[in-house]
């Protein structure tokens, strides 16, 4: 067995370290709206659960849209008896809304939601949380549609269900089994670069998270969840589907005109095995072989159509030239997205100028063939100017590829993460609740800078429903000199909107 540190060994994911005394390390937020019969019994049975079979300290929090019934009430008489419990009320309707404004200030290190109802089986809540502790995922999902789930509900239900994921398979390209699973976990550093992104306020706002999170590369683990649906239930079917829908488009139309900052997102959680310099490995180049052999069959075909046609008005080299330049440009267009995965108009038109000189090689290559073929023969059958050309293109393909990758786009390769921090290690709080201010939006939209995974100084602990002791942290460099300052300071105790709709009266939801 290896015991060294090479480059080649895969990186510790480090567990959780265990928090100071009275702050929980799972906060269960329970978004409610008019939920004045299944509040109380809800929170008294999930508090029961957690006490008698969760490890760590917890709370519950109850995250009130806008009641217009006594669930405030209900709410404050729980949090008076009940020292895990505590309630917020916003004043704006939205499940999203209430998520966000919660989790963003919330000083717990994991992060989930259940539905009110508590559809879902309790037993299911330590398996869901259980990698984001040990740090093997960064956001997790219970699944109903996982094979081995045990689901009891409706025929128009579980139709409407498969159909939404299958959309977003189609669509969005989603892997994820189950979107609005009302079950979901989320570590706080991963929440912190994520919630920003998220636009809606609804109930599209577990899917967008997912989608985006899924792109981003961030690890999503799905727990089987055994679910019974419940009959009372207040969601207007026909209203979240049009919404889910109207979102689906917004992200599928920003994830292809590439407005989404995706990078910010991809890997800053720790040392990644794939960041590794490891020798004789290079970056990427299985996939993006795969990628160039794609696009440039799709161009091949594209060229040879265009040559066919321009072929009918003109000489073989004017039609050649022609072709060639119309295909040289569609083609570094595709290799430049979905090959080398540079998105948004940022290089665009240097990419463009050196796909040209590119071109310039290839044509050289396709034209010298059309001249050694015309010299052999002086009229060549176009069956035979066709495979003349496909020959020259393949060779020009190779050579293609090898400038695309260490000329063209070389800094994607080189320069992939530019937004990454030095991270700072969580300040402890003696307070067990988080505080909830309101504000405006800031001002200029400008993104934070990234956290990056913490390294634990191998913590040993004792924790108990109430108590934990024994932590210790510290503070590590993954990519020295990036920060400008050195440090990233921890901003979720203080709520800052992020999106203008957020403290919008006028949303209907």
């Amino acid at each position: 067995m290896r015991t060294d540190s090479s480059p080649g060994t895969l990186p510790a994911r480090e567990h959780l370290p265990a928090a100071a005394a009275g702050t929980p390390v799972l906060d269960v937020v329970i978004p409610v709206y008019n939920e004045e019969k299944d509040l109380q019994p809800c929170v008294q049975r999930l508090h029961d659960h957690l006490a008698r079979t969760f490890p760590y300290p917890f709370r519950i929090t109850i995250a009130d849209n806008a009641s217009t019934d006594t669930t405030p009430e209900v709410a404050r008489r729980l949090e008076t008896r009940i020292p895990e419990v505590k309630s917020f009320r916003l004043e704006q309707k939205g499940r999203g809304r209430a998520l966000r404004t919660v989790w963003s200030a919330s000083d717990a290190p994991i992060l989930a939601y259940m539905d009110v109802d508590l559809s879902t089986d309790l037993n299911a809540l330590l398996p869901l949380v259980a990698p984001l502790i040990s740090g093997h995922s960064d956001l997790a999902i219970g699944s109903r549609l996982a094979r081995s789930s045990r689901v009891v509900r409706g025929t128009k239900r579980e139709f409407i269900s498969r159909a939404y994921n299958m959309i977003l398979r189609g669509s969005l390209q989603a892997r994820f089994s189950d979107a609005q699973c009302g079950f979901k976990a989320i570590r706080r550093d991963v929440a912190q670069v994520l919630l920003p992104l998220v636009e809606d306020t609804g109930w599209f706002f577990d899917t967008e998270m997912l989608v985006l999170a899924e792109r981003a590369g961030l690890r999503i683990h799905e727990v089987p969840v055994d679910w019974v649906d419940d009959p009372n239930s207040t969601v207007h079917i026909v209203k979240t589907a049009t919404d889910d829908l109207k979102g689906v488009w917004r992200v599928g139309k920003a994830l292809a005109g590439g407005s989404l900052p995706l990078d910010r997102l991809t890997r800053p959680f720790g040392d990644d095995p794939r960041d590794r310099d490891i020798m004789d490995v290079p970056k990427g180049l299985a996939r993006q072989l795969v990628g160039f052999c794609v696009v440039g069959a799709l161009s091949t075909l594209f060229y040879l159509a265009l040559y066919s046609a321009f072929r009918q008005f003109g000489g073989s080299q004017v039609a050649n030239a022609l072709a060639l330049l119309v295909s040289a440009v569609a083609n570094t267009a595709a290799n430049r997205r979905l090959t080398f995965g540079v998105r948004g108009p940022g290089g665009a038109v240097r990419h463009q100028a050196q796909g040209l000189v590119v071109f310039g090689i290839g044509l050289a290559l396709t034209s010298g063939s059309l001249v050694a073929l015309n010299a052999a023969t002086s009229s060549p059958a176009h069956s035979t100017e066709l495979a003349v050309l496909i020959a020259a293109n393949l060779a020009a393909t190779v050579l293609r590829f090898l400038l695309f990758r260490v000329w063209v786009f070389s800094d994607r390769r080189e320069g992939e993460d530019p937004t990454t921090a030095v991270v700072a290690a969580h300040p402890t709080a003696g307070a067990s609740a988080p505080t909830y201010p309101t504000g405006s939006p800031q001002a200029g939209g400008a993104y934070a800078p990234l956290p990056q995974r913490r390294q634990v100084d191998h913590p040993h602990s004792t924790s108990t429903a109430g108590t934990t002791t024994g932590a210790t942290t510290s503070t590590t460099q993954f990519r020295a000199g990036e920060a400008a300052d050195g440090t990233w300071r921890d901003a979720t105790m203080r709520l800052q909107p992020v999106r203008p709709h957020d403290t919008d009266a006028g949303d209907p939801r």
